[in-house]
């Protein structure tokens, strides 16, 4: 016992050991894989915004939103294509962004880089023979030569309820009348010796109109309608002067600027001439 009483104690130190850099599981990761993936979603957005047009920016908005109501502009399906499939252009209804093959509207017509349309197209539309004729016709003299061709990118046709349309326009720097006037240039005298070659096919009657782009100004005025009454009264006196029968020119018109073919206005575009092939019937 007395030796035991002498035994040095047993002294145990306990010593608390902080890091500063100890591991704080993986919270972090998941943090950081949120902000990459937020950085490629916004720099995706960016180049969206940079890429797309309004009207594709539109109709995106449109897709993500599941409370727009059905509208002219974008339909409001639940699909990839707003509530229309690749066969809508087939069927009779329109969704206000195009024209069906069967009923083309005025504003919205489908056409070509010639701007001559197939005639395939034009027969399902139950046209004419006379239609087919003067189209074919148009189409092939555009493989003649690139003078041939170059021409004919004045020249786009339609078929509407009044006929074949066969429409001829201004293009920027290439005009058919000079300025201001119902002087012809050398572009609307060889036109309107092809389409003396192609009319003559046919035996339908026919109308010429005229018509101008807007004045950038509010005219008191308007010169528009003798301007284009005598670009008419032009293109009638080519061609009855190359040969074609004037006994079947049933109207001459000029309507100014009140038929836009483009949403400006002040196009140049507007600057055109319409030769149009009667129906028989009517």
């Amino acid at each position: 016992m007395a030796g035991q009483s002498n035994a040095a104690p047993v002294i145990i130190k306990r010593k608390k050991i902080v890091k500063g850099e100890g591991h704080h599981g993986g919270a972090w990761k998941v943090a950081y894989a949120d902000f990459v993936t937020a950085m490629m979603a916004f720099f995706m957005l960016m180049w969206l915004l940079n890429a797309t047009t309004e009207k594709q920016r539109k109709g995106i908005a449109d897709y993500f939103n599941p409370t727009i109501p059905i509208n002219r502009i974008s339909g409001g399906g639940d699909g990839a294509f707003g509530g229309d499939t690749i066969f809508s252009e087939d069927t009779l209804t329109q969704s206000g962004i195009g024209a069906t093959a069967q009923y083309p509207s005025e504003a919205a017509k489908a056409r070509g880089e010639t701007g001559v349309a197939e005639s395939g197209a034009q027969s399902d539309a139950g046209t004419e023979p006379a239609y087919d004729t003067v189209t074919k016709a148009l189409t092939a003299r555009g493989g003649e030569s690139m003078t041939m061709q170059a021409l004919l990118r004045h020249v786009v046709t339609r078929v509407t309820d009044e006929g074949l349309v066969i429409e001829i326009f201004d293009i920027d720097g290439l005009p058919l009348f000079t300025a201001d006037s119902a002087e012809p240039t050398a572009i609307t005298r060889e036109i309107a010796a092809l389409l003396v070659e192609v009319l003559g096919l046919t035996e339908n009657a026919l109308a010429v109109d005229g018509h101008v782009r807007s004045y950038p100004v509010t005219l008191i005025d308007n010169p528009g309608w003798d301007l284009s009454a005598a670009r008419a009264q032009a293109m009638r006196a080519l061609l009855t002067a190359g040969g074609l029968d004037g006994g079947r020119i049933a109207r001459i018109s000029g309507h100014a600027d009140r038929k836009p073919a483009t949403a400006d206005p002040t196009a140049i575009r507007n600057n055109r001439i319409e030769v149009i092939l009667l129906r028989r019937d009517r």
